[in-house]
């Protein structure tokens, strides 16, 4: 099959250019150093980080044990993760801290190779968090696991990656513009704060202006008295301007 044919068309290179699942073949690809480092958290009550820190568990060393439920788990990733390559890792740290109501875990894992290393990493930290709830679920059911992720990856053909680079300061990005009123409702009477759409009155297009039969409903107010409603006054219940 030629190198046409057998690429994908669709960008995902796990699938075959029939959409069938496919280990890709890296065969041809550069060894390099390839690292990953992922993080992950799990959240618990107060009283259950001190369980942790203190080494009251009744199970054990709970990090202790945690830490080597994600070496393994590394090491065992293509057993899990079916279209991963097994690879012959050089490398696997993790780490704990414990805040006031959480673990937060971080793995790095290291080989030189010809793929990366991102799922080791992943799955150490999932393992890590996983056993930490096995070892204190007796006194916390409620634990919750979040924030699984690649923080960073180095090597390879795509080069250097870190989530830092790609992240947007949610503060930057504006919030969207609501609807001016006067989209809503062109015709409000300043002085007492009434609105045609609060008397649900009929109109004509806006541009052309407002069905004379419908403003008679208004009784007091003239057509003169009638405002866009951005020159609408702010009252209270009573009419009475705030």
């Amino acid at each position: 099959m030629s190198e046409s044919a057998d690429t994908p068309t669709n960008g995902l290179t796990h699938f075959d250019p029939s959409g069938r699942a496919r280990m890709v073949d890296v065969g041809g690809k550069e060894e390099t150093q390839r690292v990953a480092v992922a993080k992950g958290r799990i959240r618990m009550k107060p009283e259950t980080v001190a369980v942790i820190r203190e080494g009251r568990a009744a199970k054990g060393d709970v990090l202790a044990v945690a830490q080597v439920a994600a070496i393994m788990a590394a090491k065992k990733t293509p057993e899990i993760i079916p279209m991963c390559h097994p690879l012959l890792l050089t490398r696997i740290d993790v780490d704990f801290q414990l805040t006031d109501d959480s673990v937060e875990i971080e793995a790095r894992v290291d080989t030189k190779g010809q793929t990366g290393v991102e799922m080791e990493a992943l799955t150490a930290v999932s393992a890590a968090a996983l056993t930490i709830y096995d070892m204190v679920k007796a006194v916390d059911r409620g634990m919750t696991i979040e924030g699984i992720r690649v923080e960073k990856k180095q090597g390879g053909r795509s080069g250097d990656w870190t989530r830092d680079a790609i992240d947007v300061d949610a503060a930057s990005i504006p919030a969207p513009t609501p609807p001016s009123p006067a989209a809503v409702d062109p015709y409000c009477d300043p002085e007492t704060g009434i609105c045609a759409v609060d008397l649900d009155l009929p109109f004509a297009n806006p541009a052309s202006g407002p069905d004379i039969a419908a403003l008679g409903k208004l009784g007091s107010l003239s057509l003169g008295s009638l405002a866009p409603a951005s020159a609408r006054a702010s009252t209270d219940e009573d009419g009475r301007d705030i």
